[in-house]
């Protein structure tokens, strides 16, 4: 089969590899319809995380056709049409007993070097390194989808697969960060990120009851996108102090809560933000908390900063009097997706939110390569990829 393959740093290729097999009697096998290149993978793409391998599948943001299903598995047939979520979880051990699936105890057999490196294990991932499993990734023709009497969600023919598709991660990603926040009536949320994630923040947002989403960001499409939501939007490069701008613009308080939608390769335009580019340019700190800052500092006294960002490692310059001094409230983590994607179907089905209107590209997976470095590079309008293998 045809399948994207990482090659080191900014290399990547559509290579033919070996099809995948059962190997696990809850295995099933899925012929992709639909893959998506998620801003996650670009850490991946720019080398930003440890233990890549040459050849390893890329790709975590995939759904398609079940062909062949292992004994274990009785809740999907062949020809059932699946999204798959991202995280890769059992659904037996304690977390995800919880509804916790991404601090899932079984499926990460890459737990103690992630441990060792971030402090705490979590689930195994598709197509994300050694640290998460070396799971092969669904930017290809097939994949194996492990624990498929627990992941995959049947999709009904009513809806299309770029209706649907996001469910696997970007949606419930979105849509966790601004639940977290505990949105009453009434309230103002700010949004680092019009990147795909950030999309479905400031959506969800107004879903769960805001009266106004602050955007933050810098491209112009981007932007576009988040004002046809009803997002009032700010460009971070036109201000020289972003935190006092959102303070001004709500009153002297700050937004009732906020959500970093960005993550690890903030552009920082302070003295600590261009500091901390370098020291990942050098190898020397893996984050650039440039946004987290932001966030902290911008806050309502009482409020909840809600991270949806990816973070790996260890931050320096860490501002932990903000959160003490205001009485913050922080939740974090990767996405439960599992126990959301079946009420997010709902909300599709019943068009209280349309995911497909955030797509720029729409393009075969010979083309993929092509794609990653478009979007890497902010150019041609490119705020999501889907790929058609």
């Amino acid at each position: 089969m045809k399948a994207l393959c990482w090659n080191g740093k900014k290399e990547v290729s559509v290579e033919s590899v070996a099809d995948p097999k059962i190997l696990n009697p809850r295995d099933s096998i899925i012929k992709i319809t639909s893959t998506a290149i998620c801003g996650s993978d670009l850490h991946l793409y720019n080398g930003r995380v440890p233990t890549m391998k040459r050849g390893d599948i890329l790709g975590h943001e995939f759904m398609g056709e079940v062909v062949e299903t292992g004994k274990a598995v009785k809740n999907l047939k062949v020809g059932d049409r699946v999204v798959v979520p991202f995280p890769v979880a059992c659904g037996n051990c304690y977390p995800c007993s919880q509804g916790k699936v991404s601090g899932c105890q079984n499926s990460n057999p890459g737990w103690m070097p992630l441990e060792t490196l971030v402090g705490e294990p979590g689930a195994g991932m598709f197509g994300y390194s050694a640290l998460y499993g070396s799971y092969a990734g669904g930017q290809a023709e097939y994949a194996r989808v492990p624990y498929s009497d627990f992941g995959p969600t049947i999709v009904p023919s009513t809806l299309t697969d770029d209706q649907v598709l996001f469910l696997s991660d970007i949606f419930p990603t979105g849509y966790q960060a601004a639940e977290y926040c505990e949105i009453k009536r009434g309230d103002t949320i700010a949004v680092w990120g019009c990147g795909p994630v950030g999309q479905f923040a400031i959506r969800s947002a107004f879903m769960l009851g805001a009266e106004r989403v602050i955007a933050v960001d810098r491209h112009p499409a981007r932007m576009r996108l988040a004002e046809m939501a009803g997002a009032e939007t700010v460009n971070y490069e036109d201000s020289d102090d972003l935190v006092e701008l959102l303070k001004q613009l709500t009153g002297g308080i700050g937004p009732d809560h906020c959500i970093d939608a960005v993550g690890m390769e903030a552009h920082g335009t302070s003295v600590y933000g261009k500091l901390e580019r370098g020291k990942q340019a050098l190898k020397m700190q893996m984050d650039n908390a440039t946004v987290l800052r932001q966030v902290f500092q911008s806050c309502a006294p009482g409020g909840t900063c809600s991270i949806a960002g990816v973070y790996v490692g260890f931050i320096d310059k860490f501002p932990f009097g903000s959160i003490f001094g205001k009485g913050l409230t922080v939740k974090t983590g990767q996405c439960n997706v599992h126990g959301l994607m079946k009420p997010l179907m709902e909300r599709i089905a019943n068009g209280d939110i349309n995911p497909p209107e955030i797509i720029s590209h729409r393009v075969a997976l010979d083309d993929a390569p092509k794609m990653y470095e478009l979007f890497e590079a902010e150019k041609d309008e490119c705020t999501k990829v889907v790929l058609k293998p």
